[in-house]
C-alpha cells in the first residue's frame, strides 16, 4: 500500500516491536502517525507521531479509546500480553486477560475502524500473529491458541475485504529482542530449552514489516529456522512432535 498521506495507528507502541514499527513508519510520508498505548503520557517522544490512549483490556475501554480517533487508513494491531507454562499452572485471570488483548481486541478494534476504510475504499490492517500462531509448542497452549485465532481472523478477513479494496496482512513474528522475549523465555524456560532460540532486533523486524506493507504482502514470515517450523506446522504433525519431544519436559528443568 502507498503510505503517502495516510493516517496510521499502531497499538502497543510504547515499547518493543510496536515502538520500533512506529519509529520506522515515522520515516514514511504518512499524514499522521498515532502511537497507541494504555498510558500515553508514558510514551517516549518520537520525531513524528502523536501518543493516543489505546486501552484494550475491556470492551468498554476499547470503545472509549476509539471514540476520539480520526479516520484510520492503516491499523497495526501489535499490542499483546504473554502467558506460558503448563496449562494447569497458568493463572486463569491472566489467561482471560491475554485472550482479551491478543485476540478479542484485535477483532473489536478492527471492526470499529473498518467502516471508515470501507467508505473511502482503501485501507490496510496488519495483525501480529507470531510464530506461535503456526507452531503450537507445549508450554504455550493458551498463547498459541490466541495467536492461531489471529491467523484465522486475518485470513478470513483478507478474503472478506478483498472485493472492497482493503488489504489484510499478518505477521509471523519470530523472537524479537524485547522485554517480551525475555518474559517468554522465562515463562517457557522451566519446561523448554530456550537457549538457542533465534532472534532479531526490533529494528530489523520493523524494517521487514514496513517493506512488506508497502509491497502489499499478505504474510510476513520469520525466516531462518523458524520458517521451517512454520512450514512444518502445515505438514505432518510428527514433525512438530519430534521438535517438541527434543525441547520440552513436564518436569521443571
Amino acid at each position: 500500500m502507498d503510505l503517502t498521506d495516510t493516517t496510521v495507528l499502531v497499538t502497543g507502541a510504547n515499547r518493543g516491536i510496536g515502538r520500533a514499527i512506529a519509529q520506522r513508519l515515522a520515516r514514511e510520508p504518512v499524514a499522521e502517525l498515532l502511537v497507541g498505548a494504555r498510558e500515553p503520557a508514558e510514551v517516549a517522544r518520537l520525531d513524528r507521531g502523536r501518543a493516543v490512549q489505546m486501552d484494550l483490556s475491556t470492551r468498554e475501554s476499547i470503545e472509549a479509546s476509539v471514540a476520539g480517533l480520526p479516520p484510520i487508513d492503516v491499523l497495526v494491531n501489535n499490542a499483546g500480553v504473554m502467558t506460558g507454562g503448563l496449562l494447569e499452572e497458568q493463572p486463569i485471570d491472566r489467561v482471560y486477560a491475554m485472550f482479551q488483548v491478543n485476540l478479542v481486541a484485535v477483532a473489536h478494534l478492527t471492526a470499529r475502524v473498518l467502516p471508515g476504510m470501507l467508505e473511502r475504499g482503501r485501507g490496510l490492517i496488519v495483525n501480529n500473529a507470531s510464530i506461535s500462531g503456526y507452531a503450537s509448542f507445549p508450554a504455550a497452549s493458551t498463547y498459541a491458541a490466541a495467536k492461531a485465532g489471529v491467523v484465522a481472523l486475518s485470513e478470513s478477513l483478507r478474503r472478506e475485504l478483498k472485493p472492497a479494496g482493503i488489504d489484510v496482512m499478518h505477521l509471523v513474528t519470530p523472537g524479537v529482542e524485547t522485554d517480551m522475549l525475555d518474559a517468554t523465555r522465562e515463562a517457557y524456560g522451566g519446561h523448554m530449552d530456550t537457549g538457542d532460540w533465534p532472534s532479531v532486533t526490533p529494528e530489523q523486524w520493523a524494517d521487514k514489516v514496513v517493506s512488506a506493507m508497502k509491497r502489499g504482502d499478505h504474510v510476513v514470515g520469520p525466516g531462518g529456522r523458524l520458517a521451517l517450523a512454520k512450514l512444518a506446522s502445515r505438514g505432518p504433525a510428527f514433525l512438530l512432535d519430534a521438535i517438541s519431544d527434543r525441547m520440552f519436559t513436564r518436569e521443571p528443568r
